[in-house]
């Protein structure tokens, strides 16, 4: 069996679909399914090298969903897996009609693309009513990758918080220098890292470092992350990383209204003004306070999301 991702990762573009995309990857090749990447990744090195690490073939996409249906053909493919909100919205519905199963990821509204099965992995995404037929929905379905499910947090006691500050793959925003200069507005001591495609000088205790494949790493070791609603807020909940979280883009309000709604996270607003620096240094000054952040969104992913995803794929006809 073979299965296509259409997803596209770049500087602009962000790479949040193509991680959650790699996660289900590797669970279908666990099972013995092939699979192979339609679309661009482009202007991200760390991106690229999702795939290229992973052996996972990327095969340029053509826009036009009449082509996408030639091209899916050409592969034999058996079914495929639509991730972006920048597709035509007929995408899904000429795949069907070409006698494809189409799996949709969203993120809340499908923007008028059709599928035989959505998976929204969003907190709470179960309790909302949207007019399809098929849904995964909620953190029972959250996709993580191997390099996350095998991390465990081991919380310390440092005299020092350790934090983390990223943004995704890209920081496709360009924020990270505004909340790394946030936090050294607390005034509060820290030892912090920032993840940031583009290099500037943070200064401080600030040390600023290119994209890496080591943030698991990185994340199960801080005791506070500084980052975006986006996908990466999964992995943090199912390592129980106390979390602050700003959003760069509207589609992450839903996921950091529910977040800090429950309490799983810190809610910093959208800009790093007064209001998210006083936040900060309360984070950073009370041990307490942010470790009942990560205790509430301890728990809330259990893990296995992608292989309950990879069930319910390989079982439509």
């Amino acid at each position: 069996m073979i299965v296509g991702f259409r997803c596209d990762a770049g500087a602009a573009s962000g790479a949040g679909h193509l991680v959650r995309c790699v996660a289900l990857a590797e669970e279908l090749r666990a099972r013995g399914v092939e699979v192979v990447f339609l679309g661009d990744v482009s202007g991200s090195e760390w991106a690229r090298a999702q795939l290229r690490e992973r052996g996972f073939p990327l095969v340029a996409a053509p826009p036009a969903p009449v082509r996408l249906a030639a091209l899916a053909r050409e592969l034999r493919l058996d079914a495929v897996v639509l991730d972006s909100y920048h597709l035509p919205q007929d995408t899904g519905a000429v795949l069907r009609d070409a006698g494809f199963p189409v799996l949709a990821i969203v993120d809340g509204d499908p923007l008028g693309q059709e599928a035989d099965l959505y998976l929204d992995q969003n907190l709470g995404a179960e309790h909302r009513d949207l007019p399809l037929s098929r849904r995964l929905a909620g953190a029972r379905y959250v996709l993580l990758r191997d390099s996350v499910r095998r991390r465990r947090r081991a919380p310390r006691a440092g005299p020092v918080p350790r934090v983390l500050c990223f943004f995704g793959g890209t920081d496709s925003a360009g924020v990270a220098p505004a909340w790394a200069e946030a936090l050294r507005a607390t005034g509060v001591p820290f030892q912090g890292t920032v993840v940031s495609p583009a290099p500037f000088a943070a200064g401080g205790p600030i040390t600023v470092i290119p994209p890496t494949d080591r943030l698991p790493e990185l994340m199960a070791g801080a005791d506070l992350v500084v980052t975006a609603a986006g996908s990466a807020v999964w992995e943090l909940l199912y390592l129980g990383v106390p979390t602050a979280l700003s959003w760069v883009a509207d589609n992450q309000l839903i996921g950091y209204r529910e977040l800090v709604g429950r309490g799983a996270a810190a809610g910093l607003g959208r800009a790093p003004g007064a209001d998210a620096v006083d936040l900060l240094a309360r984070l950073l000054t009370h041990p307490a306070v942010r470790e009942e952040h990560g205790r509430r969104g301890g728990g809330l992913v259990d893990g296995k999301g992608r292989e309950r995803v990879a069930d319910a794929l390989l079982k439509l006809p």
